[in-house]
Protein backbone atom coordinates (compact mmCIF):
# COMPACT_ATOMS: atom_id res chain seq x y z
CA UNK A 1 0.00 0.00 0.00
CA UNK A 2 1.66 3.54 -1.01
CA UNK A 3 1.01 4.95 2.56
CA UNK A 4 2.64 2.30 4.66
CA UNK A 5 5.57 2.53 1.76
CA UNK A 6 5.83 6.54 1.96
CA UNK A 7 5.02 6.22 5.92
CA UNK A 8 7.91 3.45 6.17
CA UNK A 9 10.43 6.02 3.83
CA UNK A 10 9.35 9.11 5.95
CA UNK A 11 10.38 7.40 8.94
CA UNK A 12 13.10 6.23 7.95
CA UNK A 13 14.56 9.03 6.88
CA UNK A 14 13.55 11.39 9.78
CA UNK A 15 15.73 8.88 12.19
CA UNK A 16 18.62 8.89 9.35
CA UNK A 17 18.74 13.12 9.93
CA UNK A 18 21.38 14.16 12.08
CA UNK A 19 19.05 17.46 13.44
CA UNK A 20 16.34 14.83 14.17
CA UNK A 21 18.88 12.60 16.48
CA UNK A 22 20.59 16.00 18.03
CA UNK A 23 16.92 17.27 18.72
CA UNK A 24 15.80 14.30 20.69
CA UNK A 25 18.96 13.87 22.64
CA UNK A 26 18.70 17.30 23.87
CA UNK A 27 15.08 16.62 24.50
CA UNK A 28 15.45 13.52 26.54
CA UNK A 29 18.16 15.18 28.70
CA UNK A 30 16.17 17.70 29.35
CA UNK A 31 12.72 15.70 30.52
CA UNK A 32 15.39 13.44 32.20
CA UNK A 33 16.55 16.63 34.21
CA UNK A 34 13.03 17.37 34.66
CA UNK A 35 12.13 13.96 36.32
CA UNK A 36 14.67 13.86 38.68
CA UNK A 37 13.91 17.03 40.04
CA UNK A 38 10.20 16.04 40.73
CA UNK A 39 11.30 12.95 42.30
CA UNK A 40 14.17 14.58 44.00
CA UNK A 41 10.65 17.39 45.39
CA UNK A 42 8.65 14.31 46.26
CA UNK A 43 11.68 12.79 48.61
CA UNK A 44 11.69 16.13 50.36
CA UNK A 45 7.82 16.96 50.51
CA UNK A 46 7.03 12.94 51.30
CA UNK A 47 7.16 13.41 55.16
CA UNK A 48 4.65 16.43 54.94
CA UNK A 49 2.51 14.10 52.84
CA UNK A 50 2.24 11.22 54.76
CA UNK A 51 0.38 13.05 57.28
CA UNK A 52 -2.44 15.04 54.88
CA UNK A 53 -5.51 12.84 53.67
CA UNK A 54 -5.85 11.71 50.04
CA UNK A 55 -2.26 13.04 49.61
CA UNK A 56 -0.96 13.60 46.09
CA UNK A 57 1.21 10.39 44.63
CA UNK A 58 3.97 10.20 42.69
CA UNK A 59 1.58 10.45 39.64
CA UNK A 60 0.69 13.79 40.68
CA UNK A 61 3.45 15.40 41.54
CA UNK A 62 6.02 13.18 39.39
CA UNK A 63 4.37 11.78 35.92
CA UNK A 64 1.89 14.42 35.71
CA UNK A 65 4.46 17.29 35.56
CA UNK A 66 7.07 15.27 33.30
CA UNK A 67 4.01 15.51 30.82
CA UNK A 68 3.16 18.92 30.88
CA UNK A 69 6.83 19.92 30.81
CA UNK A 70 6.83 17.75 28.14
CA UNK A 71 4.00 19.26 26.15
CA UNK A 72 5.57 22.89 26.26
CA UNK A 73 8.82 21.09 24.77
CA UNK A 74 7.15 19.08 22.36
CA UNK A 75 5.72 22.92 20.94
CA UNK A 76 9.24 24.02 20.77
CA UNK A 77 10.65 20.59 18.47
CA UNK A 78 8.12 19.68 16.46
CA UNK A 79 8.28 22.27 14.21
CA UNK A 80 11.88 21.60 13.99
CA UNK A 81 10.77 18.23 13.00
CA UNK A 82 7.88 18.39 10.66
CA UNK A 83 9.41 21.78 8.45
CA UNK A 84 11.21 19.38 5.99
CA UNK A 85 8.26 16.80 5.24
CA UNK A 86 6.98 18.80 2.24
CA UNK A 87 8.71 21.89 1.02
CA UNK A 88 12.03 19.47 1.02
CA UNK A 89 10.62 17.96 -1.08
CA UNK A 90 10.10 21.19 -2.98
CA UNK A 91 13.55 22.61 -2.82
CA UNK A 92 14.48 19.11 -4.01
CA UNK A 93 12.64 19.44 -6.79
CA UNK A 94 11.43 15.89 -6.23
CA UNK A 95 7.80 17.10 -4.81
CA UNK A 96 6.99 17.39 -8.97
CA UNK A 97 7.98 13.70 -9.56
CA UNK A 98 6.24 12.50 -6.11
CA UNK A 99 3.02 14.72 -7.81
CA UNK A 100 3.12 13.13 -11.00
CA UNK A 101 3.65 9.67 -9.90
CA UNK A 102 0.50 7.39 -9.84
CA UNK A 103 -0.42 8.16 -6.10
CA UNK A 104 -3.22 11.11 -4.84
CA UNK A 105 -2.23 13.60 -2.50
CA UNK A 106 -4.47 12.02 0.12
CA UNK A 107 -1.68 9.21 0.28
CA UNK A 108 0.82 11.44 0.21
CA UNK A 109 -0.12 13.50 3.23
CA UNK A 110 -1.33 10.36 4.91
CA UNK A 111 1.90 8.87 4.83
CA UNK A 112 3.68 11.65 5.40
CA UNK A 113 2.02 12.24 8.82
CA UNK A 114 2.08 8.74 9.83
CA UNK A 115 6.00 8.95 9.02
CA UNK A 116 5.98 11.49 11.79
CA UNK A 117 3.63 9.99 13.77
CA UNK A 118 5.58 7.09 14.33
CA UNK A 119 8.88 9.20 15.47
CA UNK A 120 6.74 11.09 17.97
CA UNK A 121 5.02 7.46 19.45
CA UNK A 122 8.37 6.66 19.78
CA UNK A 123 9.68 9.35 21.69
CA UNK A 124 6.48 9.29 24.05
CA UNK A 125 7.27 5.70 25.05
CA UNK A 126 10.72 6.68 25.71
CA UNK A 127 9.26 9.35 27.90
CA UNK A 128 6.96 6.89 29.78
CA UNK A 129 9.64 4.41 30.70
CA UNK A 130 10.58 7.31 33.15
CA UNK A 131 7.34 7.31 35.77
CA UNK A 132 6.76 3.56 35.07
CA UNK A 133 10.91 3.05 36.44
CA UNK A 134 9.11 4.64 39.72
CA UNK A 135 7.58 1.06 40.29
CA UNK A 136 10.70 -0.60 41.24
CA UNK A 137 10.33 1.66 44.30
CA UNK A 138 6.66 2.65 44.67
CA UNK A 139 2.98 3.04 43.10
CA UNK A 140 1.71 4.47 40.19
CA UNK A 141 -1.87 5.59 39.73
CA UNK A 142 -2.22 4.09 36.08
CA UNK A 143 -5.76 5.75 35.32
CA UNK A 144 -4.30 9.07 35.59
CA UNK A 145 -1.03 7.84 34.07
CA UNK A 146 -2.88 6.26 31.12
CA UNK A 147 -4.90 9.63 30.83
CA UNK A 148 -1.74 11.38 30.86
CA UNK A 149 -0.55 9.66 28.16
CA UNK A 150 -3.85 10.20 25.84
CA UNK A 151 -3.53 13.54 25.89
CA UNK A 152 0.32 14.26 24.96
CA UNK A 153 -0.77 11.64 22.43
CA UNK A 154 -3.16 13.34 21.08
CA UNK A 155 -1.21 16.99 21.50
CA UNK A 156 1.79 15.45 19.90
CA UNK A 157 -0.47 14.31 16.54
CA UNK A 158 -2.36 17.65 16.55
CA UNK A 159 1.38 19.27 16.60
CA UNK A 160 2.30 17.35 13.66
CA UNK A 161 -0.59 18.21 11.58
CA UNK A 162 0.11 21.72 11.99
CA UNK A 163 3.64 20.93 11.10
CA UNK A 164 3.21 19.30 8.04
CA UNK A 165 0.41 21.64 6.83
CA UNK A 166 2.62 24.65 7.25
CA UNK A 167 5.08 22.31 5.77
CA UNK A 168 2.66 22.39 2.89
CA UNK A 169 2.33 26.30 2.63
CA UNK A 170 5.57 27.12 2.92
CA UNK A 171 9.22 27.09 0.10
CA UNK A 172 11.12 26.73 2.75
CA UNK A 173 12.36 24.57 6.07
CA UNK A 174 12.99 27.73 8.29
CA UNK A 175 9.86 29.35 7.30
CA UNK A 176 7.94 26.42 7.26
CA UNK A 177 9.14 25.92 11.54
CA UNK A 178 8.32 29.77 12.27
CA UNK A 179 4.76 29.61 11.10
CA UNK A 180 3.72 26.42 12.71
CA UNK A 181 5.37 27.54 16.24
CA UNK A 182 3.70 31.07 16.24
CA UNK A 183 0.12 29.26 15.30
CA UNK A 184 1.11 26.33 17.63
CA UNK A 185 1.93 29.16 19.96
CA UNK A 186 -1.39 31.06 19.33
CA UNK A 187 -3.81 28.20 19.56
CA UNK A 188 -2.39 27.59 23.15
CA UNK A 189 -2.78 30.73 24.56
CA UNK A 190 -5.94 32.08 22.49
CA UNK A 191 -7.87 32.07 26.18
CA UNK A 192 -5.56 33.90 28.13
CA UNK A 193 -6.44 37.14 27.14
CA UNK A 194 -10.12 36.26 28.28
CA UNK A 195 -8.91 34.77 31.49
CA UNK A 196 -6.87 37.77 32.88
CA UNK A 197 -9.95 40.00 31.95
CA UNK A 198 -12.27 37.56 34.08
CA UNK A 199 -14.23 37.46 30.61
CA UNK A 200 -14.92 34.30 29.60
CA UNK A 201 -15.40 33.08 26.40
CA UNK A 202 -16.42 29.89 25.22
CA UNK A 203 -15.06 30.10 21.52
CA UNK A 204 -11.96 30.74 22.79
CA UNK A 205 -11.94 28.36 25.49
CA UNK A 206 -12.90 25.76 22.91
CA UNK A 207 -9.93 26.56 20.44
CA UNK A 208 -7.56 26.62 23.09
CA UNK A 209 -5.19 23.73 23.02
CA UNK A 210 -3.86 23.76 26.56
CA UNK A 211 -7.46 23.53 27.77
CA UNK A 212 -7.93 20.13 25.98
CA UNK A 213 -4.80 19.15 27.15
CA UNK A 214 -4.98 19.64 30.13
CA UNK A 215 -8.86 18.34 31.19
CA UNK A 216 -7.15 15.12 29.44
CA UNK A 217 -4.16 15.66 31.60
CA UNK A 218 -6.44 15.60 35.02
CA UNK A 219 -7.62 12.19 34.30
CA UNK A 220 -11.41 13.45 33.11
CA UNK A 221 -11.45 11.74 30.23
CA UNK A 222 -14.24 13.36 27.97
CA UNK A 223 -16.09 13.49 24.80
CA UNK A 224 -15.80 17.10 23.68
CA UNK A 225 -11.75 16.66 24.25
CA UNK A 226 -11.59 13.68 21.87
CA UNK A 227 -13.63 15.15 19.47
CA UNK A 228 -12.05 18.33 19.44
CA UNK A 229 -8.36 16.37 19.02
CA UNK A 230 -10.20 14.34 16.18
CA UNK A 231 -11.61 17.77 14.35
CA UNK A 232 -8.48 19.56 14.98
CA UNK A 233 -5.76 16.85 13.23
CA UNK A 234 -8.46 16.18 10.53
CA UNK A 235 -8.99 20.12 9.64
CA UNK A 236 -4.99 20.37 9.07
CA UNK A 237 -4.86 16.79 7.48
CA UNK A 238 -7.67 17.79 4.65
CA UNK A 239 -5.86 21.96 4.01
CA UNK A 240 -2.51 20.13 3.26
CA UNK A 241 -4.58 17.65 1.10
CA UNK A 242 -6.56 20.50 -0.37
CA UNK A 243 -2.72 23.01 -1.03
CA UNK A 244 -0.64 19.22 -2.72
CA UNK A 245 -3.93 18.87 -4.84
CA UNK A 246 -3.50 22.90 -5.50
CA UNK A 247 -0.09 22.31 -7.09
CA UNK A 248 -0.80 19.12 -8.65
CA UNK A 249 -2.95 21.37 -10.88
CA UNK A 250 -0.33 23.60 -11.55
CA UNK A 251 2.62 21.16 -13.20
Amino acid sequence: MMITAIALREFKSLFLSPLAWSILAILQFILAYLFLTQVETFIILQPQLEGLDNAPGLTDVIAAPLYGNAAIIFMLVTPMLTMRLICEERRNKTLALLLSAPVSSTEIVIGKYLGILGLMLTVLLMITLMPLSLLAGGTLDFGKLLANILALLLLLAAFSSVGLFMSCLSGHPTVAAMGAFGLLMLLWIVDWSAGLRDDKSELFEYLSLLRHFQNLQSGLINTVDLIYFALFIATFLILSIRNLDNDRLQK
